[in-house]
């Protein structure tokens, strides 16, 4: 199922504070945008987005390992310490299950706290208090306890790292009700999520991609005011078409994009979805653009069982298999742990030209999968 393309990856440049080296990507395949007007990086979109929110309202508060003095270990909360002080701006010991617990409480009182996991693969030991404490308190409490919470940090594979570095908790979290799960891609994207997740009056899990953080998107000049801020569970449609429907989400987005350019050479008109919310999911928008163009295939770097690709296509059955003309695809990472050697990780994930064979599949332009086999 899953070809491999040339993907350029650098040496190693900067380390985890517990030791572990990583992979940096010299050149990105996955930039699909206009050079006209303002362009900003997904980190800075974040930066900017925590600063003002932090500004606008003094019960928000960040939280987390190295987020202070060292400046965030990806440079998130960079000057936040300077500008807020130790109180807002916690360094914590490397305790996901602690400082995840002081956080919920702290919630519980009315205050915003924004924690922030180095990896999300490091969540899992605060797993309990993401989803025992704060998804479940308000439905318990009949509504008496709001948990307004933001769980943040890169999330899937980056480059290099192995697999208990390298997994994707997008279905993890997604299948957990109480919480809202969004998916940034682009810097509008990290801008208008990020604010929207803090002010929300509900805990949010906030996947980040470590190989988008140095991305330069552009901006409007509505994403930089201050109160802007984006819907959560909308999608939104970054290229429109009829041939066919590719939902993706984070860096998969721009993996779409790159294979509609390539599909478009070859006369199929691909409609690109970018879901931004995998809970609540647009389910209407999928399927609206499903209606249109009768295929559908999904992509995410997530394994393929119990998948994001598996619920959206259970949602196409229900609500819209009348208007299929071939099966639904779906791409996605490979059922194995992360492999530490680069080649067989470039395997392992999806690709550029996994996406394009599958849409040709189901526009029947290619041989059927298993006839290749």
């Amino acid at each position: 199922m899953l070809g491999i393309v040339r993907r350029n990856v650098g040496g190693a440049g900067g380390l985890y504070s517990q030791g572990f080296g990583r992979l940096r990507p010299v050149a990105s395949a996955i930039r699909n945008y206009s050079s006209g007007g303002k362009e900003m990086t997904v980190r800075d979109a974040l930066n900017s987005a925590l600063d003002e929110e932090m500004a606008a309202d003094p019960n928000v508060f960040v939280m987390g390992e190295e987020v202070g003095e060292y400046q965030g270990a990806y440079k998130i909360t960079k000057g936040l310490l300077d500008k807020y002080g130790p109180e807002r701006v916690l360094d914590t010991p490397i305790t996901e299950a602690g400082f995840a617990g002081i956080g919920v409480g702290s919630a519980y009182h009315g205050l915003k706290p924004v924690i922030e996991f180095m990896t999300f693969n490091f969540s899992m030991q605060a797993i309990d208090h993401v989803i025992n404490s704060a998804a479940k308190s308000n439905y318990m409490s009949a509504g008496q306890i709001n948990v307004p919470i933001v769980f943040r940090g890169p999330n899937g594979p980056a480059a290099g790292v192995g697999a208990q570095h390298s997994q994707c908790y997008g279905a993890w979290y997604g299948s957990v009700p109480g919480l809202k799960v969004l998916v940034p891609y682009s810097s509008e994207d990290a801008r208008g999520l990020l604010k929207a997740a803090i002010r929300d009056p509900d805990p949010v899990v906030f996947l980040e991609n470590e190989l988008l953080y140095g991305e330069s998107f552009p901006v409007s000049a509505e994403a930089l005011d201050s109160s802007f801020c984006l819907p959560i569970g909308k999608a939104k449609i970054e290229r429109e078409g009829k041939d066919i429907t590719i939902t993706a989400f984070s860096k998969m987005v721009g993996y779409a994009l790159k294979a509609a350019e390539i599909l478009e050479k070859d006369g199929i008109n691909a409609e690109v979805i970018n879901l931004r919310s995998i809970r609540p999911l647009d389910r209407a928008t999928i399927n609206a653009s499903v209606r249109k163009t009768n295929r559908l295939v999904t992509v995410e770097e997530g394994f393929p069982q119990h998948g994001i690709g598996a619920e959206i296509c259970a949602s196409v059955i229900e609500d819209s298999f009348g208007y299929l003309d071939a099966p639904v695809e779906r791409v996605a990472g490979a059922d194995v742990p992360t492999p530490y050697a680069a080649n067989l990780e470039r395997m392992a994930f999806p690709q550029i030209e996994d996406i394009v064979r599958a849409a040709k599949r189901a526009c029947y332009r290619s041989v059927p999968m298993a006839a290749s086999a």
